[in-house]
């Protein structure tokens, strides 16, 4: 597993360098009976140019480069100052990101990558939010009328909506115990950690933490922080034709 923050170094050369090591060392996993891949996540956001105000690095180039090299010849990746000749395990390598046209267009074309877009259907979000909400006992109807109730919400918006409920558990305890308490009762406390009781998840609720959700986000489009980012962070235009449509 690797994260996009390690595609950058102030050493040249050394996040190529880390992707073929951590390459080789799944190729050994593989070789001794084992299945592997080499996992990248974010990978447009350490390698991806964001517009004129990133900067482009040998770092950035050797990067691109060495993903282009082990597309090509995935069972002869060498490491630095060695050269062996016996080939290696074909690993597979699976990246994530938001935006793969910020990416060199060599290393992404047909042959070297093959690319997935997920746009999540009606049917998978109603999926999903199933699981996300599984363990709090919601019906499924009350699922299906959640994702209808916000179309236009990326699959995050539900989990963060989960997570609100149980949020404001913590910040009742928080107010029950008294700011100055809380150290005491988290740290080293002979009691031991806080229990919680699961929190009952109705729907009425849940559609006032949503609405209240997408009340944040106007009001951070608002003062015009992040209009471009929260309309691409939920499903953008991903399905607007179906939207428009009335298929959706």
């Amino acid at each position: 597993m690797m994260s996009a923050g390690e595609l950058e170094s102030g050493n040249a050369g050394e996040p190529a360098k880390l992707i073929r090591q951590r390459y080789r060392e799944a190729a050994e996993i593989i070789r001794k009976g084992n299945m592997c891949v080499l996992f990248i996540n974010d990978l447009d956001a350490g390698a991806g140019r964001m517009g004129g105000t990133t900067q482009y690095t040998v770092n950035n180039q050797m990067v691109n480069a060495t993903l282009m090299n082990i597309a090509d010849n995935p069972t002869n990746v060498q490491l630095p100052g060695m050269y062996n000749k016996q080939e290696n395990a074909r690993v597979p390598i699976i990246v994530t990101g938001n935006d793969f046209s910020t990416l060199y267009a060599p290393l992404i074309r047909d042959g070297r990558m093959e690319k997935f877009y997920w746009a999540p259907t009606r049917e998978d979000r109603i999926g999903v939010c199933k699981g996300i909400f599984r363990t709090d006992s919601v019906p499924d109807e009350h699922v299906v009328r959640l994702v209808d109730a916000f179309p236009g919400q990326s699959i995050d918006f539900f989990g963060a909506l989960r997570a609100r409920v149980y949020d404001d558990e913590v910040r009742k305890w928080i107010e029950k115990t008294g700011i100055e308490q809380v150290g005491e009762k988290l740290l080293n406390s002979i009691e031991g950690p806080p229990k919680f009781e699961q929190p009952k998840m109705t729907i009425d609720k849940l559609l006032e933490y949503g609405y209240l959700l997408v009340q944040e986000q106007e009001n951070v489009k608002r003062v015009q922080l992040a209009d471009k980012y929260l309309k691409e962070a939920a499903l953008g235009d991903a399905n607007a034709d179906a939207i428009n449509m009335g298929n959706f």
